[in-house]
């Protein structure tokens, strides 16, 4: 295989290139083969990249973009508005070849848009959608769509549920089982859109589906791609993770309550300490665009340094599997 190169839009996000910068440097001396364009404000970037000497500047390239999408500018205006912008650019370069990856922490509507309107989706895909991979008590879970598509039809539903399958196949689980996200495991349970999707999915025989989830069963591990629209699905991911940094929190202060609890907290706070790092939103930062003629990465727009060099490996890891082309292959057998 050779050496991967991945385009980077170095102006997005809520910190820009102050973040995405050093977390390029880190993810090229983590990766010795691989080769980054930053796409952005070049004399910025370069006096950026100039304050950490010993950077391989072989393998890591600045490709100028005059403009920047605002995490406020609507996707028409980044559509029409911004051809220059650094989020375009680095998908262009996608586009044209000169990388096999995007990673972008900006605007997650103009970052779709533009995704769509520059490479295109797949055969027989109607709409991409972001998946991740969140802990449960099993191990992951891919959860899609986290956002992209928030009024989703039942055949919406359905592609999603195929393209969750193949991902999940291609991170190593074998025949991944899929259910769909509900308000009750009973099949009268549900609106009417994932009635329709259940039914769809139950007469499709290659694929592992298991029935309605809810999403207490989702963090027990009982599946292991879980489909929603993604109006459910951002929801269930942000309360998630406010969810663990308040319990994380609400821990700590008991701890540090009197003696007593600081004599049982120094016991515990090393386990607690592993707990945070193995649920950190850094930890597993980074969505998919599924449904596309080419691998974009979503970042979180809040993500620091180190949540970013996660979405740049979850890139990396979808390059080596090749993931298009599976999904590809995969997509005419599959679909109805």
């Amino acid at each position: 295989m050779s050496a991967p190169i991945i385009a980077i839009d170095a102006m997005g996000g809520d910190f820009g290139p102050h973040s995405i910068v050093p977390a390029s440097i880190a993810c090229l001396a983590e990766f010795p083969s691989l080769h980054l364009v930053l796409v952005g404000q070049a004399s910025f970037l370069n006096e950026l990249i100039a304050r950490h000497p010993g950077v391989d500047r072989a393998r890591l390239h600045v490709e100028h973009a005059s403009e920047v999408i605002g995490m406020d500018d609507r996707p028409a205006q980044a559509l029409r508005g911004k051809p220059d912008s650094s989020m375009r650019v680095a998908l262009e370069l996608l586009r044209d070849g000169r990388a096999q990856a995007c990673v972008s922490a900006g605007n997650t509507g103009a970052l779709m848009a533009l995704s769509r309107y520059v490479l295109k989706t797949l055969p027989g895909i109607d709409r991409p959608a972001m998946v991740t991979a969140i802990p449960t008590e099993r191990g992951h879970c891919h959860l899609l769509d986290l956002g992209a598509n928030v009024d989703c039809s039942a055949e919406h539903l359905y592609q999603f549920a195929v393209m969750g399958a193949v991902a999940a196949e291609a991170l190593g689980v074998a025949r991944p089982r899929i259910a769909l996200l509900n308000v009750g495991t009973e099949d009268i349970k549900g609106n009417q859109q994932v009635k329709l999707a259940a039914s769809l999915l139950q007469q499709a025989e290659e694929l592992n589906y298991i029935g309605y989830i809810e999403g207490d069963g989702l963090y027990r591990g009982e599946a292991d791609v879980v489909v929603c629209d993604g109006f459910v699905g951002n929801i269930l991911l942000k309360s998630s993770e406010g969810l663990a940094a308040m319990i994380s929190a609400r821990m700590e202060a008991l701890f540090k309550q009197n003696l007593g609890s600081r004599l049982v907290g120094s016991l515990a706070l090393p386990l607690l300490r592993r707990l945070q790092a193995d649920l950190a939103p850094a930890r597993h930062n980074g969505a998919s665009f599924l449904g596309l003629q080419g691998i974009v990465v979503k970042s979180h727009g809040a993500a620091g340094s180190e949540g970013f060099q996660s979405a740049i490996r979850r890139a990396l890891i979808e390059i080596h599997e090749d993931l298009p082309q599976r999904l590809h292959s995969r997509l005419e057998h599959l679909l109805l």
